[in-house]
């Protein structure tokens, strides 16, 4: 391994109240062995207050609350070489200027994507169960039911909107069940489809055919909104749909006209937009929609596994070897 000509300097930026979650002490003790921190670690607010302390910065750390990396933030560093991310998306981070600047940018996505795959899992098998639609029946009967039927995770087929990080991974998760995984995914090749365990198809068929279908697509010009009545229509007897991805790929008010009208159907909704729903908004009411409050993210001490990725990017970088989660200027735009 090569040894690096001398230290970097790096400065950690990021919003306090997740800091000590995302950089726990062993974290930030390793970090201060690879490299020189410039002073305490600060909030986007503070860095704003005095951008002059950027000037000997080499390495940027950071997370929620990150800095935009503007023209204005760039002319204050001009010994930056490098960006790392624990979070997840950095499309609202980087600009035209930053690329121009051919400064490599990481992400923590890949890290993110563990928990929410995690938590997709389980609401897919609870979807499969339909465990919700029962348990809403239960309630309102008082009684138990006779025989239900469901598909169970037995030769039923589950529907995944999206095929990056966390799609791939809940994927793999799927492929331990006795379940076919449909995929819809448009910039997905045969060869990642494959590699996945999916069989890639069209989103109707994806929607009218699927037992489960989750939502794991970026939020882009041309997914907003996405899923609306005639999808939800589309929903065999009793599904789930489940949203973990962004609340605006579903038309929320076609989606809560078709809930209203669908008992048989059930909503598992952890990301809404607005974020939190409206006061007055039906997803409050509905007994078919199951709100959570972005559980499926990193939480608490989930969120060391981003703070380690870093970490380790940011020894490759130290020692001049290839980063591993670099994100590609190309496919930036297309990034949740």
């Amino acid at each position: 391994m090569n040894e690096p000509a001398r230290r970097p300097t790096a400065l950690l930026v990021m919003e306090e109240e997740r800091r000590a979650d995302v950089y726990p002490r062993e974290v930030l003790a390793e970090i201060e062995g690879l490299v020189h921190l410039q002073g305490p670690p600060l909030t986007r607010q503070r860095l704003d207050e005095d951008p002059d302390v950027l000037r000997e910065v080499d390495v940027l750390l950071t997370g929620w609350g990150a800095p935009v990396l503007d023209a204005a933030f760039l002319s204050h560093a001009p010994r930056l070489q490098a960006v790392l991310v624990a979070a997840g998306s950095v499309r609202h981070l980087t600009t035209p200027a930053f690329w121009a600047r051919g400064i490599p940018i990481v992400s923590a996505a890949a890290a993110n994507a563990v928990p929410v795959a995690e938590f997709t899992l389980a609401q897919v098998l609870l979807g499969l169960k339909q465990v919700h639609r029962i348990t809403r029946e239960v309630a309102s009967s008082r009684r138990f039911p006779h025989n239900p039927q469901v598909p169970g995770a037995y030769r039923s087929r589950v529907g995944l909107l999206g095929l990056g990080h966390i799609g791939r991974l809940v994927a793999s998760h799927l492929g331990r069940f006795d379940i076919e995984i449909l995929a819809t995914d448009p910039i997905a090749s045969p060869d990642t489809a494959r590699r996945a365990g999916v069989r890639l198809v069209g989103i109707e068929e994806l929607f009218a055919t699927s037992h489960v279908v989750s939502l794991h697509a970026p939020l882009l010009p041309e997914t907003r909104g996405t899923i609306g009545a005639r999808l939800l229509n589309s929903l065999g007897p009793g599904a789930t749909l489940i949203n973990t991805a962004r609340g605006a790929l579903v038309d929320e008010t076609a989606a809560a006209a078709v809930l209203r009208a669908r008992p048989d159907l059930t909503a598992v909704l952890d990301v809404t937009h607005p974020e939190p729903p409206a006061h007055d908004s039906p997803l409050f009411t509905l007994p078919n929609v199951v709100l959570t409050p972005h559980l499926g993210g990193a939480l608490g001490a989930e969120r060391h596994r981003l703070g380690e990725l870093v970490l380790d990017e940011l020894r490759r970088f130290i020692h001049d070897q290839p980063l591993q989660h670099a994100i590609d200027p190309a496919r930036a735009a297309s990034l949740a």
